[in-house]
Parts: structure tokens; sequence; C-alpha cells
């Protein structure tokens, strides 16, 4: 497993933090990216308020996956559902339908932190 393109991200509905080995395939974790995502507009009727909720999550998700080239294994943790839905995302995108995930619950914690854990799983 420690040969594999593997990323680890944490996130919850709003931002997200992507880390990956240091030399694509070897070396220690490091933080890749940290992803915020875009701010909602003015509703103007549910209906496009929930088309809005629709694009700002595939726009996010999407940026999330331009740190995660070729990844072979991602591990997904975070609050909320968002890690659950970015899942279902990356087994619809074709780029990472072979791409082994897992995923865990934890709270928000340091770079630092966040790095020792992505080693251990």
């Amino acid at each position: 497993m420690s040969n594999q393109k593997k990323f680890g991200v944490w996130m919850d509905s709003q931002h997200a933090t992507v880390a990956g080995r240091e030399h694509i395939d070897s070396g220690d974790f490091v933080i890749i990216s940290h992803v915020k995502r875009a701010d909602t507009h003015e509703p103007s009727g549910e209906k496009h308020e929930h088309n809005q909720e629709k694009m700002l999550q595939g726009k996010f998700f999407n940026e999330i996956t331009t740190h995660m080239q070729n990844a072979e294994s991602i591990h997904v943790t975070g609050t909320g559902v968002a890690q659950e839905q970015f899942m279902h995302f990356l087994a619809a995108t074709p780029q990472f339908k072979n791409t082994k995930t897992s995923e865990s619950t934890s709270n928000k914690m340091s770079d630092e932190s966040l790095l020792e854990y992505f080693e251990k799983n």
C-alpha cells in the first residue's frame, strides 16, 4: 500500500484539505491543497436555489479531484454527509471508478494531526 498513489481528504460541506504523498507514490504525506467552496448567491426561488446548490457542490468536488490525479486509493474523512456525497461523486466519475475509497468520520484537525491520521489509515 505504501507505493500506491494514495490521497486523503478531510472535508465538510464548505472546506476540504487534500493530502498526498510527497513524491506521488512514496514519501510522507503532505498537504497538497486547501479547497474552499464558493458561496451561494441570493436565492430567487426554491428550484433555482436547489440547482445552484448542486452546481456549487459539483464545482467544489471537481476542484478537490484536480489535486488527486491518477489516484489509486483515497481515504475521505470529515463531518456531516459531505464525505458520503463526495464518495458517490467519485464512483460516478470515470477517472475514479476503479479507485479504492474508504471513509471515516472525524472532527476538524490541525494539518499536522491530519497528516498523521492519513499515515495510519
